[in-house]
């Protein structure tokens, strides 16, 4: 197992329309959510749905054509990296935020 890998790949449809911000001379960044469903049956064999929101950050080329083309409700695949910011609160509580820092993005279905 020497090749370990921080790899995810998710299909699911956006949250809200991503954000771009542009800093720098030609950095641009945009940030925005996607659900993902998981349907499976209890024990009792009642149909449970667990949906589960994913903060995404695409960055340049990426960034400007999510922008561009992606709204609420938009079907996508995406392949990214799990990446994990830690932070002291105000009161110096420890906060985490996970987000998926996305290399590859594929539109799917029909706006």
């Amino acid at each position: 197992m020497s090749n370990l890998r921080n790899k995810v790949q998710l299909i699911g449809h956006l949250g809200a329309a991503p954000t771009m911000k542009t800093f720098g001379k030609d950095q641009k960044v945009a940030n925005f959510s996607l659900a993902t469903k998981e349907t499976f049956y209890t024990k009792d064999g009642e149909r449970k749905e667990d949906t589960q929101w994913h903060n995404l950050v695409c960055w340049n080329k990426t960034a400007e054509i999510a922008n561009q083309y992606l709204d609420k409700g938009s079907q996508i695949a995406i392949e990214g990296k799990i990446s994990t910011d830690e932070w002291e609160d105000k009161d110096g509580n420890k906060r985490y935020t996970t987000k998926i820092m996305v290399s590859e993005l594929m539109m799917l279905g029909s706006k």
